[in-house]
């Protein structure tokens, strides 16, 4: 046994990543997806990460993990400001960051660095890497698609379509068809400015890097990679989708298993499955419009009602009176679930969701359509190719509404016009599943992606032993 894991760690001797995710579960998740596929591929896996929302190292023994400060005081951890959060994450961890890579990297008893894997947010990390010669790979963890529209910021705004008016939210973009003015991505604060520039950060570090990796596959946005690879002057992996490499579960909630044993209960195909991600909030009022179209549409509903989630309540005491007795056994609420495993599940017929990228992405990979309530960023794009481009969902456009919330669900999951959005969910599942299997555009590209993280390391090795200049 000891001989086997020495030869294993002797395989992985020289093959050492540091990876570096942003602290919001939307993209902490998929670099931890990342960092097991990397791992199975032969690499060690060192991870920086912050006191704030930290990844739990006992789920993950095979990595190494370094804390590093990230300066927020309390209240500024459990702020709702999104914007206010990562503008001071930006700012506060970039010394403890430096610290640490550079510990990291002189520490002559580990094993080499090939390259830093960082969030395409910690826009700062390229320049650090770089004055330490280490090149950097970003990962994204939105669509291709949202982020070559974040790309076009500075010419929308030059075009008067930024800064978002009310009196032009149906004006068509020309440059982006089929998305509307009100289609961009936004998010609700009085810093405009500061979002746009940390959007052209972002876009414009991610360029400057040495690739991107995304979690996407060339069959569902295949334009968008082709501008990438046309525009870009670095090499892009669309290696997605993540959750599909490994059924190991990367969560930072804790998730209530009991959701598959009622599922197990439950016809095929019936069960209308309500989540909307860790950060999106409603009003008491759309919740109480969200219960009752649940319950209007007759169909078994598994709903996640995180603490919080109902701004001013604890849970879910908004609920009218009587209503849990309305529906009986027909409506199963828990505070989180294991989302992968509750989208594979047969029962599952559809996905109320927020439009979050990795929402989307697992739902189109289960074959499950969607009703899409987006609420700000990127989700608003990825809701309008939902049901447009790729066309495996509808989008609700006038709020909250018991009666269309009740129709769509009835349309995806009931009436027969809803069958060919089921047909194509089916269709576009089986493209996902392709992709990932020897031959699979995403299957090769993970090919291609480890050959060029490993030209790094054997550049380190020819620099360092001094035969660089000879080869030149």
């Amino acid at each position: 046994m000891e001989n086997s894991r020495g030869t294993r760690l002797q395989q992985r001797k020289g093959r050492r990543l540091v990876l570096f995710p942003l602290p919001l579960k939307g993209h902490l998740n998929p670099m931890l997806e990342l960092a097991n596929i990397l791992h199975s591929k032969g690499f060690s896996i060192t991870i920086i990460h912050t006191h704030f929302n930290a990844p739990n190292s006992d789920d993950y023994p095979h990595f190494t993990f370094h804390p590093i400060s990230d300066g927020l005081s309390e209240g500024e951890a459990s702020t709702g400001d999104i914007l206010h959060l990562l503008l001071l994450l930006t700012v506060n961890c970039v010394e403890p960051f430096r610290d640490c890579l550079a510990r990291l990297l002189s520490n002559v008893s580990e094993e080499p660095v090939a390259c830093l894997v960082a969030d395409a947010i910690w826009h700062f990390s390229r320049l650090v890497a770089d004055s330490l010669k280490l090149p950097t790979i970003v990962l994204r963890t939105s669509s291709a698609s949202s982020f070559l529209v974040f790309g076009a910021f500075p010419l929308l705004r030059e075009k008067g379509y930024l800064p978002i008016q009310d009196s032009r939210l149906e004006e068509p973009l020309q440059e982006f068809p089929p998305l509307r003015i009100k289609d961009l991505p936004a998010i609700n604060t009085c810093e405009l400015e500061a979002f746009y520039q940390l959007v052209a950060a972002m876009v414009n570090e991610s360029k400057a890097s040495s690739g991107i990796i995304w979690n996407s596959f060339e069959d569902l946005e295949q334009s968008a990679l082709a501008t990438m690879h046309q525009d870009f002057h670095i090499p892009i992996f669309p290696i997605g989708p993540f959750h599909k490499y490994s059924p190991t579960s990367t969560t930072l909630s804790i998730q209530d298993h009991s959701s598959i044993a009622w599922l197990d209960t439950q016809a095929p195909n019936s069960v209308v499955y309500v989540s909307f991600g860790s950060i999106a909030g409603l009003d008491e009022t759309d919740f109480i419009e969200m219960a009752w179209g649940l319950a209007n549409s007759k169909q078994p509903f598994l709903w996640v009602v995180r603490p919080g989630f109902i701004r001013g309540s604890e849970w879910f005491e908004p609920l009218p009176s009587g209503f849990l007795e309305t529906i009986g056994g027909r409506g199963h609420i828990v505070k989180w679930a294991p989302q992968h495993e509750v989208l594979a599940h047969p029962a599952v017929g559809a996905f109320c969701t927020h439009s979050g990228w990795n929402s989307t992405l697992e739902s189109i990979s289960e074959g499950v359509p969607m009703i899409c309530l987006p609420c700000f960023s990127d989700q608003k794009v990825n809701a309008r190719y939902v049901s447009q481009v790729w066309r495996v969902g509808v989008q609700l456009e006038n709020g909250l509404k018991r009666g269309e919330i009740e129709g769509a669900i009835r349309r995806l999951m009931v009436e027969k016009s809803g069958q060919e959005i089921r047909d194509r969910c089916i269709a576009l599942k089986e493209k996902a599943n392709l992709c990932l299997k020897q031959g699979g555009s995403s299957y090769q590209t993970l090919e291609d992606l480890i050959s060029y993280i490993s030209s790094f390391f054997f550049r380190f090795q020819a620099t360092s032993s001094g035969l660089l200049d000879g080869l030149l």
